[in-house]
């Protein structure tokens, strides 16, 4: 889990990214094409592979997840979907990043206030760049959305 205990400036030790696939082999990719420490100056990452909506959901509600990669072409629960509903109900929605099979629903993937978008199938150093962008907002607390 991410470490409570920094203090502002600080680094956390680690940092819970939630990677949601129903597809096993897509999960194994992210977490394979990130590793555990995307970069020098961000802690090791503590994956947590979820296989469902729910699991998504409840495990981003308990707190202390730092990231949640979705799979904008899972089934039946849609990544963007779930981006949606968690930026609607919780109130420190941790960044979201969602894969896109097709680049022409990258204005789906803005309506469901993801805050990257990475095209699958993944490219290592493509999306090991938006992962460490959005872990870097989450640890230097910058708000990944503004009220209206």
């Amino acid at each position: 889990m991410s470490d409570a205990r920094a203090l502002p400036g600080e680094q956390p030790e680690s940092h819970v990214v939630v990677v949601y696939s129903d597809d096993p082999a897509v999960r194994g990719q992210v977490t394979g094409a990130v590793g555990r420490r995307p970069a020098p100056d961000l802690g090791r990452i503590e994956w947590f592979e979820a296989a469902t909506g729910p699991e998504v959901v409840a495990r981003t509600d308990r707190g202390g997840v730092d990231l949640v990669i979705l799979d904008g072409e899972a089934w039946p629960t849609g990544g963007m979907g779930l981006a949606k509903q968690m930026k609607d109900e919780l109130t420190d929605c941790p960044p979201t990043l969602v894969l896109i099979a097709r680049r022409d629903d990258a204005w789906l993937a803005t309506w469901s206030l993801a805050d990257a978008v990475v095209p699958h199938p993944v490219d290592a150093p493509e999306l090991t760049a938006a992962v460490v962008e959005q872990l870097r907002r989450r640890v230097s607390r910058v708000p990944v959305r503004r009220s209206t």
